[in-house]
């Protein structure tokens, strides 16, 4: 096979009930060992094989096979060998083969950056390390020579997470204040997009005020904030929202949202971050701020705890610094879309995400267990006293 790139998502939200061409393509993607009669139509079958690669993933369950399903679909047809892999800037190659090379070289001791399937500048560096270690011409095209290296040697790194070790000393060693940092806030939707719409309440609305009193607080304190949309406008899709902050050189990503489900009993706060079943493809400061922020923010609201969890959404995994994803309450749940119009508790959310924002980066210095009722200002003066 020599194709370098993906192709263009092919079949826009395809689910149980549909069919048509893409329908067999799907089928075709996850290897279904015996078609149906119609190979054509969405069926039980394939419906229940969708869900169970979703999970696989950690993706979001729910059987549809949007952009986000349908790139995992496409990346997953690739094993390392099957096609030339090289950095090409502007046409980044995505793939399980890539992700394969990047294990490959974080198990022998090379730093491939995050471990997400993405062929960028940090795997192209690592490849030509590898190479000329080796011997062979450090050109960064992984390639017959290059491959039958890697079948020469052992992983020489056994165990641990590296790459986990080394984002947190990178944040270790920054400092503890918040000052000259570099924040993307990502308010989802936008635009014509509106996102849930639920009692009364836009969550396209409600996230853009929940940002913006987010950056008032983060400003104060020094950081330069970017957003990815504005009030009226949408940053695209997640792709280009991860590009958007990966442009900007931002030390944090926070993407906020909020939930909606068909029981509207279903409420509460949740919090995501990029992490895989794989070696590597895990963001230790991602799992460690959102684990912060669902802290802080359940304990200054007392809404229901939906907890932390991993997630390998486009936005999280191509984002090369730490995001996270905020789940801010089920617009579907009549109790938490109420709070969720109330100006003070959308100022709660904001200064328990800043405050847990901070408690990050004293790490070690952070000795208080008063989750929940630390304001910003207690923050500062113990900052003083650490610079005095």
């Amino acid at each position: 096979m020599t194709e370098t790139h993906n192709r263009p998502f092919a079949g826009m939200d395809a689910r149980r009930g549909h069919r048509g061409p893409v329908v067999r393509e799907i089928r075709e993607r996850l290897d279904l060992a015996a078609p149906p009669l119609d190979p054509d139509d969405f069926d039980q079958e394939l419906d229940h094989a969708v869900r169970s690669f979703q999970q696989e993933r950690r993706l979001l369950v729910d059987g549809i096979v949007g952009p986000s399903t349908y790139a995992a679909l496409e990346a997953s047809r690739w094993r390392l060998g099957d096609r030339l892999l090289q950095f090409s800037a502007g046409h980044l190659t995505r793939g399980d083969d890539v992700l394969e090379l990047q294990e490959r070289l974080l198990g022998l001791g090379f730093h491939p950056g995050r471990v997400d399937g993405t062929f960028g500048p940090d795997t192209d560096r690592a490849v030509r390390e590898f190479q000329g270690g080796v011997g062979l011409e450090p050109d960064g095209s992984v390639g017959p020579a290059t491959l039958g290296a890697f079948a020469d040697l052992r992983r020489s790194v056994g165990g641990g997470a590296p790459a986990s070790l080394r984002e947190r000393e990178l944040v270790r060693r920054s400092g503890h204040s918040l000052a000259g940092r570099v924040v993307v806030l990502d308010p989802g939707h936008g635009g014509d997009d509106l996102g849930a719409v639920a009692h009364g309440v836009v969550e396209a609305e409600v996230v853009h005020d929940i940002a913006r009193r987010i950056e008032g607080r983060l400003s104060a304190q020094g950081a330069t904030v970017f957003y990815t949309r504005t009030y009226t406008t949408s940053a695209g899709d997640d792709a280009a929202r991860a590009a958007f902050a990966n442009d900007c050189g931002a030390d944090i990503v926070l993407s906020l949202h909020c939930d909606t489900a068909d029981q509207p009993d279903a409420s509460g706060v949740a919090t995501f971050f990029f992490g895989q079943r794989r070696f590597g493809a895990w963001s230790a400061i991602g799992e460690q701020l959102a684990d912060l922020i669902q802290r802080e923010t359940v304990a200054r609201t007392r809404m229901t705890d939906c907890r932390s969890h991993a997630r390998a959404w486009s936005l999280l995994q191509h984002t090369r610094m730490p995001a996270v994803r905020i789940e801010t309450g089920y617009l579907s749940n009549p109790d938490d879309a109420a709070r969720l119009s109330d100006p003070g508790f959308r100022d709660d959310l904001a200064e328990g995400v800043v405050v847990a924002l901070q408690r990050l980066y004293l790490g070690e210095q952070d000795t208080s267990n008063n989750t929940g009722v630390l304001r910003l200002g207690d923050l500062r003066k113990y900052m003083e006293e650490l610079a005095g």
